[in-house]
């Protein structure tokens, strides 16, 4: 018998389910051990994206993604250069000289001689800037973002480097504005659209909020090694989706971070600035989700277990019962109903009440806790798999039935001893 038959074959669904690739917690996962797709659910990259979908931001969750996507094609292409034994330098000799001018996240792959190196760190957006020039004016009011500790990334982003997206000037070259346009010049224009969000917080909401499709975030596989024009082509495909004014994705972005004209290359001139192109745009959405959705998802999903819709269900179902417990007490007590101890079937019509009342208050329902359930969207339950979520679950399936008990026993000792009166 050949030995590789008598072994157990592992698919790719089996690798996936095994515990290797998730971290075991004992606290709440931060958002990039979540993008990471180091959770396990309901804490997990997919209920995320649809707790978005529910506030119809998710073009900000779909917007990293894609960004994060074309820094992981950068990546590659760097390393398939590295791999064919040929340098940068020979390879993209622009880009060499754009990374040792400007800098770039990407240089610690690029093995070049010299290469720029952040000096000052910018408090407003707890990175390195190289130049004030380049984010004068970016506000920024959200902390330093707390990385996973004890394991390395695994990703191309670097959330504590900006890229100098924004610095047109120090590379000339063609660029297509908003209007679609060609320019000569490569300097952004300070351009300030009167529909952009008016408070200075951060924003995932764009103008075309409502409008917008269902659309799940993909993965697109590589096969073979990357070409600076596949660079070019993810590029122009993310500025056309999330960055052109007016387009149907569009997110909100501060004046300082937009490109309003966008580096047109050819396939023997590709422009240096594509590789970073995005990368300040990519954190200042991650800085805006980590402050904003991201906590609102840990308490949805980490102390709860119902959607908005299945907490309104309960909270109407919980009123009648409550309804119903009052007009059987009531009804007892004034027809004097003998013996008196038929007042105790009033525990059922309150036991109810008050357990779907305080369900949908808390969004916690004790029934799927003690299954391990939780819902993604309205009655569509997914099992949790979260250790620690599933202990957080279970505490405070505990407390509320031990309040809906409480609540229940105190209601039905009043109307089991108040004398009866015949009306």
């Amino acid at each position: 018998m050949n030995e590789k038959s008598d072994q157990p074959q592992t698919t790719k669904e089996q690798r996936r389910s095994s515990g290797t690739r998730y971290l075991k917690l004992r606290r709440l996962p931060t958002l990039q051990e979540v993008l990471d797709r180091r959770t396990r659910p309901p804490l997990d990259l997919f209920c995320f994206y649809i707790f978005l979908q529910r506030e119809s931001a998710e073009d900000a969750l779909d917007f990293w993604l894609d960004v994060q996507q074309h820094e992981n094609m950068c990546k590659a292409y760097f390393k398939d250069i590295k791999k064919s034994g040929r340098s940068i330098e020979e390879e993209w000799p622009e880009f060499a000289q754009y990374a040792r001018t400007n800098g770039s996240h990407f240089s610690p792959l690029l093995s070049l001689s010299e290469y720029y190196q952040p000096q000052s760190p910018n408090p407003n957006l707890g990175s390195n800037s190289p130049s004030p020039r380049i984010h004068q004016g970016a506000e920024f009011d959200s902390p330093t973002l707390g990385t996973a500790t004890g394991r390395e990334r695994r990703d191309t982003e670097s959330h504590g480097q900006i890229a100098r997206s924004t610095a047109f000037s120090r590379t000339p070259s063609s660029t297509i504005n908003e209007l679609g346009q060609n320019t000569d010049s490569g300097i952004p224009q300070n351009k300030d659209r009167p529909s952009m969000t008016p408070s200075g917080r951060m924003s995932l909401r764009g103008k075309f909020a409502g409008e917008r499709k269902i659309k799940a975030p993909t993965i697109i596989a590589r096969n073979r090694a990357i070409e600076k024009a596949a660079l070019v082509e993810g590029a122009e495909r993310i500025y056309l989706r999330y960055l052109l004014p007016g387009a149907e994705r569009e997110i909100y972005l501060p004046p300082s971070l937009r490109i309003h004209n966008f580096p047109i290359s050819t396939s023997q001139d590709v422009s240096p600035l594509i590789p970073d192109l995005f990368h300040a745009q990519k954190v200042y959405i991650f800085k805006a989700l980590e402050q904003d959705a991201f906590p609102r998802f840990l308490r949805a999903k980490a102390f709860g277990n119902l959607s908005p819709l299945g907490s309104f269900v309960r909270l109407i179902l919980g009123l009648v019962c409550l309804w119903g417990g009052f007009v059987l007490a009531f009804s007892l007590i004034f027809l004097d109903w003998k013996p008196k101890l038929t007042r105790l079937w009033t525990i059922l019509p309150f036991i109810f009440a008050t357990n779907l009342l305080l369900s949908s208050y808390y969004s916690l329902s004790p029934l799927l806790a003690l299954f391990n359930q939780s819902e993604t969207t309205p009655f569509r339950l997914i099992k949790v798999k979260e250790p620690y979520v599933r202990k957080l679950l279970t505490i405070r399936a505990l407390w509320i039935e031990l309040v809906c008990i409480l609540i229940t026993a105190i209601l039905v000792v009043i109307f089991t001893v108040v004398p009866g009166h015949r009306l």
